[in-house]
């Protein structure tokens, strides 16, 4: 009845009728947009999916591939946000807003890429890796409960009153967001991280489809990013061995192995024999020159560590400002000049051997750090947070004396007391002298080779002259007058020319052998000789200590020949001795 009246009342009034079919065609024409609006097909999410997917196959470097994902999705516009999580180990907790959960976890997420600009604000871009969302526990929040439990969290339109998992809801009113796809980057079973998307569209079962593809090839290609990113680092790694141990050869060339037969050589070979297997620090000492690194190649070579590198810093070589980044390396940026990242002396190392020539070179304040490394096995690379285990067995040597060095303050104890573990001595070559002999004619096969000439002849009384010099410059003098003497020679005779102050002292002794003596000049040179002795004894003939011992003889025998020259013993204290 009601439809008649307003009929009727229309059929009276006109204009009333004119406004009532006017207001009913604004209604039925929003009926009619909204209907076709509601039903009327989606523009695609993406922009080109499988261009994406063929790209993301031909990526290599797992930040480039990230930046690829992140850049992609969000160029149209109809994306909001894009953000990539992976699962890192736990780091930097320093400023961290979600340190408090996940303190005893060893991993979370952390924000490695991100894309999309804002609609509000169109100037802003949201490509930063830094906020408030930057670190994410597992099983917290949206995107830690989907890296938990590897189960996607798909929500094609949100609609009025937003989950309770939306973190910022004034945030997705104000960009217009009304889909989000939150899926598992899975390779293998394990949950590599989380491709987070805001979308400003409802998402369509489709785009659904491609976002998990997507995310299905990403963890596919950050596998093989990773993978080829070790074997860069390999690479680069044996690469550095190769030319360390070039190095090494070339300057080891000459030695070869423990060459000698002295009673003290065998004396260290029998402690090398018995420290060799163990992976106990070893602490060799002696003089400049005494083969104390060939002693630390055989250590390394009669060890289980022999199939790994051994590695070789000399500490007395190495500015002081570059001792951190030699001994542990540094990362790209680190400092002016590190130009790329550098492996340091203990990852090269790893599994075999570190040799610390001239290790109380050291400065005092990098001590305590190479302590630290000793005994935890962890060091951190100059500009790097990341902690790296190394497995490393540690031969240092030294010509000071690190006791008195430590008791005086200028080498740390405790540290001292680390390296030597097991000290080992390398005797002088003035100790070993029955040993010149074998080396010299080795030094003569090295240096004729080298020198590309016939190999001269090492005579008796060569040698003999060799076992006469006191060799402070000890094996590596030795080695360089046999080098020098192949070189100078121009017959068949090795020209054997020793340091002037050992030429004059042979000048000498030649000038005096050639002057004929009286035999009772040569009995008044052997009573002073006696006199001299007993003096020097405090007029003591036997027992330690005395004379008889001083002169090489035996009591009775120079019983008899202070009695034969008519030399009177003292019965108290020899004058002038006291």
């Amino acid at each position: 009845m009601s439809h008649i009246r307003v009929t009727r009342i229309c059929d009276d009034q006109p204009a009333l009728r004119e406004i009532v079919i006017s207001r009913i065609l604004v209604l039925l024409t929003r009926n009619l947009v909204k209907s076709l609006a509601m039903n009327a097909p989606l523009e695609p999410l993406l922009s080109d999916p499988k261009r994406l997917l063929l790209n993301l196959a031909q990526q290599q470097s797992v930040s480039a591939l990230l930046d690829l994902i992140a850049s992609c999705l969000s160029e149209t516009g109809r994306i909001a946000l894009v953000r990539i999580w992976l699962n890192q180990p736990t780091s930097s907790c320093s400023g961290c807003p979600s340190v408090e959960v996940c303190k005893t976890q060893t991993q979370c997420l952390h924000l490695v890429a991100s894309g999309g600009r804002s609609a509000v604000s169109p100037n802003v871009e949201w490509t930063s890796t830094e906020g408030a969302f930057r670190r994410m526990p597992l099983g917290t929040r949206k995107v830690g409960r989907i890296a938990l439990s590897g189960q996607p969290l798909e929500e094609p339109e949100l609609t009025e009153p937003l989950p309770d998992w939306v973190a910022r809801p004034d945030w997705v009113r104000a960009e217009g967001v009304r889909g989000f796809a939150g899926q598992p980057i899975i390779h293998r079973g394990a949950v590599l991280g989380v491709l987070a998307v805001f979308s400003r569209q409802p998402i369509s079962e489709e785009d659904m489809g491609w976002l998990r593809m997507i995310a299905d090839h990403a963890a596919a290609a950050i596998t093989t990013g990773r993978a080829f990113a070790e074997i860069e680092a390999l690479r680069k790694r044996l690469e550095q061995e190769n030319e360390y141990l070039r190095e090494e050869v070339t300057e080891a060339a000459a030695f070869g192995e423990l060459i000698g037969q002295s009673a003290a050589l065998e004396a260290v070979t029998r402690q090398i024999d018995l420290v060799a297997p163990t992976d106990s620090a070893v602490l060799i000492l002696g003089e400049s020159g005494t083969g104390k690194e060939l002693v630390a190649r055989e250590i390394h070579r009669r060890s289980k560590r022999s199939a790994r590198p051994l590695i070789k810093v000399n500490c007395a070589a190495v500015p002081r400002e570059l001792y951190e980044s030699e001994f542990f390396g540094h990362a790209k940026g680190a400092f002016t000049g590190a130009l790329r990242d550098r492996v340091g002396r203990f990852e090269l190392a790893e599994g075999g051997t570190l040799f610390l020539d001239e290790v109380g070179e050291i400065p005092l304040e990098l001590q305590a750090k190479l302590l630290r490394v000793l005994q935890e096995g962890e060091l951190e690379r100059v500009g790097e947070e990341r902690t790296r285990r190394v497995n490393v067995r540690l031969v240092a040597a030294t010509n000071r004396d690190l006791r008195s060095e430590a008791e005086a303050g200028r080498f740390r104890q405790d540290l001292f007391y680390r390296l030597s573990v097991f000290p080992l001595e390398v005797p002088a070559l003035r100790k070993r002298k029955d040993d010149i002999p074998v080396l010299a004619q080795h030094f003569l096969d090295v240096s004729s080779r080298k020198v590309g000439r016939a190999q001269p002849s090492l005579t008796l009384a060569g040698v003999q002259r060799l076992q006469q010099y006191d060799w402070p410059g000890n094996v590596r003098e030795l080695q360089h007058v046999i080098e020098r003497a192949v070189i100078t020679s121009t017959k068949d005779r090795l020209n054997i020319e020793l340091p002037l102050q050992n030429k004059s002292a042979r000048v000498a002794e030649t000038d005096a052998e050639s002057v004929v003596q009286t035999d009772a000049q040569i009995r008044q040179i052997e009573a002073d000789n006696i006199r001299a002795a007993l003096k020097a004894a405090n007029g003591k003939v036997s027992g330690s200590g005395g004379a008889a011992e001083l002169l090489g003889l035996k009591p009775t025998t120079l019983t008899s020949r202070i009695k034969a020259l008519g030399i009177t013993l003292p019965t108290r204290n020899w004058p002038g001795v006291t």
